[in-house]
C-alpha cells in the first residue's frame, strides 16, 4: 500500500480531481493521519466536497480505499488498544442550524446541512472544530510542501540556465547539420514516451510521431500539460535522434547592445561560429604565406604542411558555410525583421531598447532564421499583432522543415497545421488537416463510440432480460446459458469522455442614457512632436460592437487608455457620462494581479464586504472554482490568471468592456465561452484582438488605427489580412 496507488485510485474513479486534493488525501492516509482519527471517515468528507455531479462514483472510491488500507486499518485498530467509548461533552441537532459551519474546513466553508441533506446529525462540536483546526493545519502544510512542487523545479532550472549559444550548441551539435545528416530520416517515431512534470504525469505510454515536412498543431486544454511537453522535446528528454536540429521559442531574448538585426544573425550559433572561425584561418594562413614565416624554427616541409592543414580545414569551413547559405544570412535576417513588424530603423536599434512584446518577436525571428528541422512554438500569436500574424501564416505555410505549434487560434491553425495533435487525458490523438477538419472529424468519431457504446448496452440489456427471465426455467436454460456466453465474451466498452464544457458570465447592466462615451476631435501624441492620434471621432453606447486592428505602435492601446480616461488627449473633447461605468482588459493584465494573494483574497481586497462563499461564487462564474480559487495567483496558468482577472472585471459591474487581447493564454474552451458570454452580454464591448475567430464572433465593425487615424473597413478580417499579405509582397 502506497500514496501513489491510491492517488492513481482516485483519479481514475474521479478524473478531473484537482491535484492538491489527490497529492494530500494519499499522503494523509498513508503517512499524516494521527492515531484517533477516522481516516475513512475524514477521506470521505473531502471527497464529496469534489464529487458535486460525481455523487455515483463516490461509494465505489470508498470501497476500493477501504481495500487497500485495509493492512493500515487494522494497524490503527492495535495501536489504539481497540475502540473506546466516550461520553460527548455536548450535543447538537446540526439539521436545525440552517447556517454554514462557524469553523474552516477541508481549506473552505462547509454547509453541514447541505451535506447530511436534511438528515438530523448528532455531533460533538468542540471536537468537530477541533478536528476541522487539525485538518486546516495540515492543509496548510502540506500545499507548502507539494503544491509549488512546480514553481520550485522552474527556480532550480532558472539557477541552471546556460546562456543561449550554450544551450544551442549542447542541443544542436554542429554533426547535426553537417554533411552526416544528409542522408538520415527526419521523421520522428517514438512508440511509447512518459512526460511526467514533478509528480504530476503528463503523458502515459503516449506515442509521438511528426513526420518531417509536416505542421502539427498541438491542442488541448490549459494545464494539461503542452508546454511542458515542448519543453521535453526542446531539451530531448525524450529521445529524438541526435541529427535532428531543434530550436525552441518560448521566451523573450534578453535585452543588451546588440543591433536587432545583429541578434537575428547571431541566433544561428554554427553559422556565426563558422565565420569567427574562418576569419582566424583566413588570418593564420595569410601569416604563414608571409616571406620568412615560421622562422628558423620551422623548415620548408614542415610550413607547407601548416599550410596545407590551415588551407583543408578552411576549405570545410567555406563547405559548412555554402550549405547553411551564410552569405544570404543578412537579407535573410532583415526580411524576416520586417514581415514581424520592424521597420528599417528599428533593425538596427539595440535590443534592450524593445519592450517584452517586440523581444518576443525578435525570439521569433532568431528561430526563423535559424531553420532547424523541427521548430517548436508555444502560442506565437500572443505577442504579435494581426498584421504580423498574417504574414507569419504565409510564412509558415511554406516551412520546409517539420512544425509543432501549441495555439488556441483556430484561424491560424486552419491557416498553417497539415495535422492536429489532441493532447488528453495522458495521450496524443493525431488527426490529418487543419483544426476545422480536426472538429469534424473529432466530432463525427465521438458520435460513432457513443452510438457503438449505446448499442452495446442495449444488447447486453436485452441479453440479460432474457438471462434473468429463464435462467432457472427447465426449457429455456440452454438457452439461458448460451446468452450468458455471449455477454461474457463481449468487449467491454469504457462510455465515450464527455469533455467539460466552460461558460462565463457577466452581470447585465443598467440602462443608461447616451451619450456614453464619446471622442470629438480628439489629438494625442507623447510628444508635440510626434502625434500619434489626429482628430479622432468616436461614438460608444450598450449596443456597440467595435473590433479596432492595426499594427503594433500605430496607437490601439493609447486609443483604449484615452476611452478609460487613463490618458488626456492633447486637443479635442472626451465625453463620458458620469454614471458609467468603464471595465479595462489589459494586454499585460497579470501585472494588475497580486502574485502573493490568492483569487478569494484578491476579489476581496479590490471589493470588500462580501463573505468568502459568495467570492467563491463569483469566480465559478469564470470556472475558478474548488481549490484553484486558494492557490496563489503566481502559481496559476496564465488561462487561469485570464480569468481570475474577467472574474474581476465583472464585479465592477461595467457598461462598457474595453478588452486589449482578451484571448491571450484561454484555451479553445475558455475562447468559447468568452465569446458567448460577450455576445449575450447587453453593454457595450470595444476589442483588440488578432484572434479572428473572435474579432467575426464578437464584433460588428471593424476599424483600423494607422497613419494617425482610426477609420471604419469596409470587409471582414480575412479581407484585411489578405491586404495585408499583398502590401508586405509588394514591398521592393
Amino acid at each position: 500500500m502506497s500514496s501513489i496507488e491510491i492517488a492513481e485510485q482516485i483519479r481514475s474513479s474521479l478524473p478531473g480531481t484537482e491535484e492538491i486534493v489527490v497529492q494530500y488525501l494519499s499522503g494523509y492516509l498513508v503517512d499524516d493521519a494521527s492515531e484517533d482519527e477516522d481516516i475513512l471517515e475524514v477521506a470521505r468528507y473531502m471527497l464529496e466536497s469534489v464529487t458535486i455531479g460525481k455523487e455515483d462514483a463516490l461509494e465505489p472510491l470508498m470501497k476500493s480505499l477501504t481495500g487497500i488500507l485495509q493492512e493500515r486499518l487494522v494497524q490503527r485498530e492495535k495501536a489504539r488498544g481497540g475502540p473506546k467509548l466516550q461520553r460527548l461533552d455536548k450535543v447538537m441537532d446540526m439539521s436545525k442550524a440552517g447556517a454554514m459551519s462557524s469553523t474552516i474546513a477541508f481549506a473552505e466553508g462547509v454547509d453541514l446541512e447541505s451535506i447530511n441533506k436534511g438528515k438530523a446529525s448528532r455531533v460533538d462540536v468542540k471536537k468537530l472544530e477541533k478536528q476541522e483546526a487539525k485538518l486546516k493545519a495540515k492543509i496548510e502544510k502540506r500545499s507548502r510542501r507539494d503544491l509549488y512542487e512546480g514553481s520550485k523545479l522552474l527556480e532550480q532550472a532558472n539557477k541552471n540556465k546556460q546562456s543561449y549559444e550554450e544551450m544551442f550548441m549542447k542541443i544542436n551539435p554542429l554533426e547535426a547539420s553537417g554533411a552526416a545528416s544528409k542522408n538520415k530520416s527526419k521523421d520522428i517515431h517514438l512508440p511509447s514516451i512518459d512526460v511526467n512534470f514533478g509528480s504530476n504525469r503528463i503523458l502515459s505510454g503516449a506515442s509521438l510521431t511528426l513526420a518531417h515536412g509536416r505542421r502539427y498543431g498541438l491542442i488541448g486544454r490549459n494545464g494539461v500539460g503542452k508546454s511542458t511537453l515542448l519543453r521535453h522535446i526542446a531539451m530531448r528528454d525524450v529521445p529524438i535522434p541526435p541529427h535532428i536540429t531543434i530550436l525552441f521559442v518560448e521566451q523573450e531574448i534578453v535585452g543588451d547592445d546588440t543591433s536587432a538585426i545583429d541578434s537575428v544573425l547571431k541566433a544561428d550559433v554554427w553559422r556565426d561560429h563558422l565565420l569567427k572561425e574562418q576569419a582566424a584561418l583566413d588570418a593564420k594562413l595569410a601569416e604563414l604565406e608571409k616571406p620568412g614565416a615560421g622562422g628558423e624554427e620551422m623548415s620548408d616541409a614542415r610550413l607547407e604542411e601548416a599550410r596545407d592543414e590551415v588551407s583543408a580545414r578552411l576549405t570545410e569551413v567555406h563547405a559548412s558555410l555554402a550549405e547553411m547559405e551564410a552569405e544570404s544570412g543578412p537579407a535573410r535576417a532583415a526580411a524576416l525583421l520586417a514581415g514581424l513588424g520592424f521597420h528599417e530603423e528599428d533593425q538596427s536599434r539595440p535590443t534592450r531598447s524593445f519592450s517584452g512584446g517586440w523581444r518576443m518577436r525578435l525570439a521569433l525571428a532568431r528561430a526563423l532564421f535559424v531553420k532547424p528541422a523541427l521548430l517548436l512554438l508555444d502560442e506565437p500569436s500572443n505577442h504579435i499583432d494581426l498584421n504580423a500574424l498574417a504574414w507569419l501564416e504565409d510564412y509558415l505555410q511554406t516551412w520546409p522543415g517539420t512544425l509543432l505549434v501549441v495555439s488556441h487560434d483556430r484561424a491560424f491553425l486552419d491557416a498553417v497545421a497539415t495535422d492536429i495533435i489532441h493532447q488528453h487525458s495522458g495521450r496524443l490523438d493525431y488527426y490529418k488537416g487543419n483544426f476545422t477538419q480536426f472538429y469534424s472529424t473529432k466530432s463525427e468519431r465521438e458520435r460513432n463510440l457513443t452510438r457503438e457504446y449505446d448499442a452495446q448496452m442495449e444488447y447486453r440489456k436485452h441479453l440479460q432480460a432474457f438471462i434473468d427471465r429463464w435462467r432457472y426455467n427447465a426449457n429455456r436454460a440452454a438457452q439461458a446459458q448460451s446468452k450468458i456466453k455471449i455477454l461474457e465474451k463481449l468487449p467491454e466498452l469504457s462510455p465515450p469522455e464527455v469533455e467539460d464544457t466552460e461558460t462565463f458570465r457577466f452581470p447585465e447592466t443598467e440602462k443608461i442614457s447616451p451619450p456614453l462615451l464619446q471622442l470629438s476631435e480628439v489629438t494625442f501624441g507623447y510628444d508635440v512632436a510626434k502625434i500619434i492620434l489626429n482628430k479622432i471621432n468616436i461614438d460608444v453606447g450598450l449596443d456597440s460592437r467595435i473590433a479596432i486592428v492595426g499594427a503594433n505602435g500605430a496607437g490601439k492601446s493609447t486609443l483604449i487608455k484615452l476611452l478609460t480616461g487613463e490618458l488626456n488627449p492633447m486637443a479635442g473633447q472626451v465625453n463620458r457620462n458620469g454614471r458609467l461605468r468603464v471595465g479595462y482588459f489589459a494586454q499585460h493584465h497579470v501585472d494588475t494581479l497580486i502574485q502573493t494573494m490568492n483569487p478569494v483574497q484578491f476579489l476581496a481586497s479590490r471589493f470588500p464586504g462580501k463573505t468568502e462563499q459568495e467570492y467563491r461564487s463569483h469566480l465559478g462564474n469564470f470556472q475558478i472554482s474548488g481549490m484553484t480559487g486558494l492557490q496563489l495567483i503566481g502559481t496559476l496558468s496564465g488561462g487561469q490568471k485570464s480569468r481570475v482577472a474577467f472574474a474581476v472585471l465583472s464585479l465592477q459591474r461595467p457598461h462598457i468592456l474595453l478588452l486589449d487581447e482578451p484571448t491571450n493564454h484561454l484555451d479553445l474552451e475558455g475562447l468559447d465561452a468568452l465569446m458567448a458570454a460577450l455576445s449575450s452580454w447587453n453593454g457595450g464591448v470595444i476589442i483588440i484582438s488578432h484572434d479572428e475567430r473572435f474579432i467575426t464572433t464578437v464584433a460588428k465593425e471593424l476599424w483600423v488605427c494607422g497613419d494617425g487615424g482610426v477609420t471604419k473597413f469596409m470587409g471582414d478580417v480575412q479581407a484585411y489580412k489578405n491586404l495585408i499579405v499583398s502590401n508586405i509582397k509588394a514591398r521592393p
